[in-house]
């Protein structure tokens, strides 16, 4: 049975193959210039050909696709059907469900469009307010984490005003900043503002008394002590943070872009709605779960690089 495993997703390929060339395609949907989704299907075969031919000459192979055969066999196969309740039989309306030939089409053709400029754009505005965010967490949560003075004052403003989602703020950002870039950026580090000081803040709060009275005892100053002592025990927590306040920034992204910037995926995916060009909007999903996916893979990669203590605690 377990040799059986790894040759699933070579089945579940294969039957898409036969089922995509003997189907004739639905007349409602217009057709594309090329058969993607059967080219995308046969790169599959050979990838899970070569595979499996590789688990069965060394075991070392079987790490590769062993751990996931069910899910690729699965995935495939929920491809399949997709294909066939709109390419084959039309069974969706056709205008809001495209088939998966014509969204690797636009996936292809404009590809340049929307890996250069939207992904471009998108990025450059992501980054701008989730450093923003993250600098102005981390100083806030330090401050009011070793200062009794600061969190005095300004644990009150942060448990009144982090709760408000950051949409919420979007009439008062289209009046006092004079772009939508810096009203966008403003948003997104909001978003990553609020989780970051809390957590780290939280995590300072945490540190064990006796990590200071033995740095001390040692002859470590006040900002040693911040620095090398409180900052480093609270790593976990600032990550934490870090990490909450990415997946905010996402969401508060998609909704920046649709404030009246003129580029961007978010705005793609909003322009194309409005245009009814629903394989559009699907491919440019795609593309941002594609990068949002490895922008947290190399996020948690950090984390495990700069905790290795903690490597494995949280998973992704």
């Amino acid at each position: 049975m377990r040799i059986l495993k790894i040759w699933w997703p070579l089945l579940s390929s294969s039957l898409a193959i036969v089922l995509e060339i003997w189907l004739p395609n639905s007349p409602k949907h217009p057709p594309v210039a090329e058969p993607y989704f059967l080219y995308l299907l046969i790169l599959a075969s050979v990838l899970f050909l070569g595979c499996a031919v590789g688990c069965c000459l060394r075991a070392g192979f079987r790490a590769i696709i062993d751990d996931k055969a069910y899910f690729y066999a699965a995935a495939l196969a929920a491809l399949n059907a997709l294909n066939l309740v709109t390419n084959k039989f039309s069974l969706l309306p056709a205008i809001f469900f495209p088939t998966p030939d014509r969204i690797l089409n636009v996936l292809v053709t404009d590809f340049p469009y929307l890996f250069a400029d939207c992904l471009g754009s998108s990025a450059k505005l992501l980054f701008t307010g989730f450093f923003s965010g993250a600098v102005a967490g981390l100083i806030t949560g330090i401050a009011v984490g070793f200062s009794k003075k600061i969190s005095y004052w300004v644990n009150p403003l942060i448990r009144i005003i982090g709760p408000i989602p950051p949409t919420a703020w979007i009439p008062i950002v289209l009046v006092a900043f004079p772009t939508t870039f810096g009203g966008g950026a403003f948003l997104i580090a909001l978003s990553v503002w609020f989780p970051t000081t809390v957590m780290t803040s939280s995590g300072i709060a945490n540190v064990q008394n006796a990590f200071f009275e033995v740095s001390s005892t040692l002859g470590a100053g006040h900002y040693y002590q911040i620095f090398h002592v409180g900052i480093p025990a609270a790593m976990p927590f600032i990550f934490i943070g870090l990490f909450t306040g990415t997946c905010s920034s996402f969401i508060t992204l998609m909704t920046a872009e649709m404030l009246g910037v003129k580029n961007g995926l978010g705005w793609y995916i909003n322009w194309q709605r409005e245009m009814l060009s629903y394989a559009n909007v699907y491919a440019g999903l795609i593309i941002i779960a594609v990068s949002f996916y490895i922008f947290i893979t190399m996020f948690f990669k950090l984390r495990d690089h700069i905790l290795v203590w903690q490597k494995g605690v949280i998973k992704w």
